[in-house]
């Protein structure tokens, strides 16, 4: 019952605070603007420039396939960069003594830590899904090629990827304590994240040393499967209309569609289970991280 009220609590400060919410919010509405306005052109010629000269696609197809890359782009990162900003009242209750309060009152050390988990997961999924509804919409209006099983896969990348987000923020925010570390986190990771990911810049723009890096990383395996869920109806139309196959699995492996980890395919499964399991993992140590404060007063 006393997480359930302390969810609560930490769910309403977090809304009614302007500053993390606009801060968690501004993220993917910046980026949808900033990605249909400047990069969408980029996309768009470096898509027509990979087609053999004979094939002549549907304006709608060209325009489906850089959205969707571009929703994936957005979404991939604000799952993991609000998942800090909403995860930033954990540090907030320990910069302003909050947390010194509630650890002289009858509150569990347990449920407390927990609360502050769930409380992150709720926000950053009640944000994230709203910024999928708002790139769908964008999607509908540019060219939509995405099945009812693509958005519900969708919207399950969303909500693992956010699971896995909120956990590593839980992680690194467990030793933050004062409003400077907060902003110079956030920075780091609004600025870092979606290169490291895959989000900014296909893998294969990277040097092949760092390639080999980015694919120890969980978040790449995320990135993909956005970027799959949401470019899978165009791929299947363009195929429709007379792209060769090899053509389309070039444009897949630059997309980071295709990841291969030293050479072998990564299928949809395993790439599950990475996440996955990297989720539990972060989650098991930020319990340990918490038993072990408490034993050590």
């Amino acid at each position: 019952m006393r997480t359930f009220m302390l969810v609560k609590r930490n769910i309403k400060l977090f809304f009614k605070d302007k500053g993390m919410f606009l801060t968690s919010l501004i993220t993917p509405v910046i980026l949808l603007v900033l990605y249909a306005t400047f990069l969408g052109n980029v996309y768009r010629d470096n898509f027509t420039a990979t087609l053999p000269d004979f094939l002549n696609l549907s304006e709608s197809v060209v325009e489906g396939l850089v959205g969707g890359q571009l929703i994936s782009s957005i979404l991939a990162v604000s799952c993991v960069t609000v998942a800090f900003c909403s995860n930033f009242l954990m540090v907030q209750d320990k910069a302003n003594g909050t947390v010194r309060d509630f650890r002289v009152s009858p509150v569990n050390p347990a449920a407390l830590s927990l609360s502050y988990y769930i409380a992150a997961l709720i926000s950053t999924l009640i944000i994230c899904f709203a910024a999928a509804g708002i790139c769908l919409t964008y999607v509908a209006v540019v060219g939509w090629y995405l099945s009812l099983a693509d958005v519900v896969l969708l919207f399950l990348d969303i909500l693992l990827l956010v699971l896995f987000g909120t956990a590593l923020s839980s992680i690194i925010n467990f030793f933050l304590s004062t409003q400077g570390q907060i902003s110079a986190v956030g920075t780091i990771i609004s600025a870092g994240y979606g290169f490291l990911c895959g989000a900014y810049m296909p893998i294969s723009s990277f040097g092949e040393g760092l390639q080999k890096v980015i694919l120890f990383l969980p978040g790449t395996y995320g990135t993909s499967l956005i970027r799959n869920h949401t470019m899978q109806g165009v791929f299947a139309e363009m195929q429709n209309q007379g792209v060769p196959a090899n053509v389309i699995e070039t444009l897949k492996d630059s997309l980071d569609c295709n990841l291969y980890f030293f050479g072998n395919p990564v299928n949809f499964p395993t790439m599950y289970t990475i996440l996955s399991v990297t989720t539990l993992v972060f989650i098991g140590i930020y319990i340990l991280l918490n038993k072990q404060k408490k034993y050590n007063g």
